[in-house]
């Protein structure tokens, strides 16, 4: 089992997340679509080279996020990150991924 953690823009999120729970992800038990998520002010500077969804080269930019943490099993967790990378409307999206212990 492995914890997925992203940050995406409060408007994309629902987007973000349907991608990634088409994968399978986010299933707990006998239920779907869980995850938890915590508002907060992302902050990037995109340098030269980049292509910003939002905000420019070489301007620090402030963005209102969603960070959105799930639970996804082994088998799926290459697709759900394919997914998120996807869907997720920046060029380098920020996600952790961990792998969980299980305790009985």
């Amino acid at each position: 089992m492995y914890k997925l953690a992203f940050f995406v823009p409060v408007e994309d999120a629902e987007a973000v997340k349907e991608a990634v729970f088409a994968t399978g992800a986010g299933r707990i038990g006998d239920y779907e679509a869980c995850c938890f998520q915590t508002p907060g002010t992302g902050q990037f500077r995109p340098l030269a080279g980049a292509n910003p969804h939002i905000g420019r080269v070489g301007e620090l930019e402030r963005v209102e996020e969603l960070k959105v943490e799930l639970v996804c099993e082994d088998d799926r967790i290459q697709a759900a990150v394919a997914a998120l990378r996807l869907a997720h409307p920046y060029e380098e999206p920020a996600y952790d991924v961990w792998k969980l212990e299980t305790f009985d």
